[in-house]
C-alpha cells in the first residue's frame, strides 16, 4: 500500500496560486473536507478503530489472523512452494495457448506496482520511528504470513473469472463471492460482491488516484518549486489515460518494466548504504530481533514494536484485501493455482526485502537517537527521537542521504514511478469493480477510464484530506468482505492444491516445451 499517512497526507502540498485565489482555493478545498467528514467520518472511524484497551487496530487484526489461518490451513504453502513460484514466473510452466490476457510474470508485476510504494519508504519509517527496530521483526513475520492470505485470493480469481469469447478475461473477488458462494450453496455471495466493488471503486478513485497525484506533485514542486498543482495532475492524467485505454495488456507492458526497474533502484540505493556500513549490519539486525521483543525502551515496548510491525505490513501490501486477485485473473493459465503460488511471492518481495531495506537504512544511518550509555533508542513524547526531529519519507531519505548526498532526488524520482504505477494498476482495479456492476462494454470501460483521469487532476490540485481518509478507509473494508470469502471458499482452494500439485508430482503437468 502507498500511504504515507491518512488524513493531513493529502496536504502535503499548497497550491501557488496569486494570495485572492490560493485563500480562495483553500477555502473551497476545506469546506469540501468539512462536509465530507461530518457525513463519512463515522465509516473511518468504524474500520480504524482499536480495539478497546489497546491501540492495534482491530482491521489489522483481521487481516493477520487470517493470514495465519490460511498458512495453517494451506500446510505452509508460502515455503513448501517458493521455488516452484520462481520457476513459473520464469516461464517453465507457461502454454501462450492457456486462456488468459498477460504472462505471470506481468500478472506479478502489476499487482507489485499496485502495492510497492510510499508504503516501503515512509510508511516503514513510521513503524520504526514509533516501534523502533523491534517492528521491523514483526512486519517480516506478518508479510511471510500475508503470502498465505495472496494465495488463496489470487487462486480463487482464477478459477472463477469470466473468460469472453474475444480473449479478454474479468476475475476477482465479486466474482468468486457470486460463482464460488453458488457451487456451494452460500446464500449472500451476491449481495458481498455488491458491496466490495462499490469499496473497490472508492478505493480506487481515492487512495489509488488521488493521493497518489497529491503525492507525486509534492515531490515534483519540492524540487522545481511551486506551481499549481492541476498541471502535474494533467501531465499525470494523459499518461495514465495513454496507457489504461489499452486495457491489461498495456498496463502489463508497463509494469513489467517500470517495477523492475523501481525495485532495482531502491533495493540498489539500500545495498550501497548498507555495504558502505557492512560492519554495523549485524549490531542493526541484533537492534530488530531484541527490540521485536523488549521495545528497546520504546513506548509499549513488546506490544508497540509488534502493533507497528503488523500494521505497516498489512497497510503495504494488502494482502487480504482483494485487489491482487483482480489483476492476477487476467494470467495466461488453465491451472487456477499456478497464479495463486505466483502471487505469494507479492508480501514476499513487498514486505519481507524492500520494507526490512529500508528499516536496516534506517536502523545503521544514525538518524534515529541512541543513548550511548545503554545503547537503547531514545525516546521523544512516546516515539524514537531522530535527527532533525524528522519522520516519515523524510526521515527515509534522510537515512539514505547519509551514505548518498543525492539519494532524495531519486526518492522523488521513485515516488513519481511508484505513484504512476500504483494509478495505472488501481485504474484496472477499479475498471473490474465498476463493470462488475454496470456491465461489460467499450463504452462503459471508457467511461470509467474517464472518471478516473478526472480524479487524478481534482487529486494534484486539492487538499481534500477527509476524501483520503475515506477512500483509505474503503480500501481496508474490501478486505472484511474479501477475508469472509476466503473463509468460505478455503476448501475449494485446498482440492486445487491437491489436484495440482498430485499431476506435478506424477509428471503429468511438467515444464512446458516451446
Amino acid at each position: 500500500m502507498k500511504y504515507l499517512s491518512r488524513g493531513a497526507a493529502a496536504a502535503a502540498c499548497l497550491l501557488p496560486l496569486p494570495a485572492l485565489a490560493q485563500e480562495a482555493a483553500v477555502s473551497f478545498d476545506q469546506r469540501v473536507n468539512d462536509v465530507f467528514a461530518a457525513s463519512t467520518g463515522w465509516f473511518v472511524s468504524l474500520i480504524f478503530a482499536p480495539i478497546p484497551g489497546t491501540s492495534f487496530p482491530w482491521i489489522v487484526l483481521w487481516l493477520v489472523v487470517a493470514a495465519s489461518i490460511f498458512t495453517i490451513y494451506f500446510g505452509f504453502i508460502q515455503f513448501r512452494a517458493f521455488g516452484h513460484a520462481l520457476r513459473l514466473v520464469r516461464g517453465d510452466y507457461s502454454d501462450p495457448n492457456d486462456a488468459g490476457e498477460v504472462s505471470h510474470f506481468q500478472a506479478l508485476a502489476t499487482a507489485l506496482s499496485g502495492t510497492v510504494g510510499l508504503g516501503n519508504i515512509a510508511g516503514v519509517a513510521v513503524a520504526v520511528g514509533i516501534g523502533g527496530p523491534g517492528a521491523t521483526f514483526w512486519m517480516i513475520l506478518a508479510g511471510l504470513l500475508g503470502m498465505a492470505s495472496k494465495f488463496t485470493e489470487c487462486t480463487l480469481g482464477v478459477k472463477y473469472r469470466n473468460e469472453y469469447p474475444d480473449g479478454h478475461v474479468s476475475g476477482g473477488p465479486m466474482y468468486y463471492m457470486t460463482k464460488g458462494f453458488a457451487e456451494r450453496g452460500v446464500p449472500g455471495g451476491a449481495i458481498l460482491a455488491v458491496i466490495f466493488s462499490i469499496f473497490t471503486i472508492g478505493g480506487a478513485l481515492g487512495g489509488g488516484n488521488m493521493f497518489q497525484a497529491n503525492q507525486a506533485h509534492a515531490q515534483i514542486a519540492g524540487i522545481l518549486g511551486d506551481y499549481p498543482g492541476w498541471i502535474t495532475g494533467v501531465v499525470f492524467a494523459a499518461v495514465v489515460f495513454a496507457v489504461i485505454i489499452g486495457g491489461i495488456k498495456s498496463i502489463a507492458r508497463v509494469t513489467e518494466k517500470v517495477v523492475p526497474f523501481m525495485g532495482i533502484l531502491y533495493v540498489g540505493a539500500a545495498l550501497i548504504v548498507l555495504i558502505a556500513n557492512y560492519q554495523l549490519i549485524g549490531w542493526a539486525f541484533g537492534q530488530i530481533f531484541v527490540g521485536a521483543f523488549t521495545g528497546l525502551g520504546v513506548a509499549g515496548g513488546l506490544v508497540g514494536a509488534l502493533i507497528q510491525g503488523f500494521r505497516r505490513a498489512a497497510f503495504s501490501n494488502e494482502a487480504g484485501v482483494g485487489s491482487a486477485a483482480i489483476a492476477h485473473s487476467a494470467v495466461r493459465t488453465n491451472e487456477p493455482i499456478t497464479e495463486g503460488v505466483v502471487s505469494l511471492l507479492e508480501p514476499f518481495i513487498d514486505t519481507v526485502v524492500i520494507c526490512t531495506m529500508t528499516a536496516l537504512v534506517i536502523t545503521i544511518s544514525g538518524v534515529l537517537i541512541t543513548d550511548p550509555d545503554t545503547g537503547r533508542f531514545v525516546l521523544d513524547d512516546g516515539a524514537i527521537a531522530t535527527v532533525g526531529d524528522v519522520s516519515g519519507v523524510q526521515l527515509t531519505s534522510a537515512a539514505f542521504a547519509t551514505g548518498l548526498s543525492w539519494f532524495p532526488y531519486v526518492l522523488a524520482l521513485a515516488v513519481v514511478l511508484f505513484a504512476f504505477s500504483t494509478m495505472i494498476s488501481w485504474s484496472y482495479y477499479g475498471l473490474k469493480a465498476w463493470t462488475f456492476l454496470f456491465g461489460e462494454g467499450k463504452k462503459t470501460e471508457l467511461t470509467f477510464k474517464l472518471i478516473f483521469c478526472v480524479f487524478i487532476v481534482i487529486g494534484a490540485a486539492a487538499q481534500l484530506g477527509a476524501v483520503i481518509d475515506f477512500s483509505d478507509a474503503m480500501i481496508f473494508a474490501m478486505a472484511v468482505a474479501n477475508i469472509i470469502a476466503l473463509y468460505v471458499l478455503m476448501p475449494v482452494v485446498k482440492r486445487e492444491m491437491n489436484a495440482y500439485f498430485g499431476k506435478v508430482r506424477s509428471g503429468e503437468i511438467a515444464p512446458y516445451a516451446s
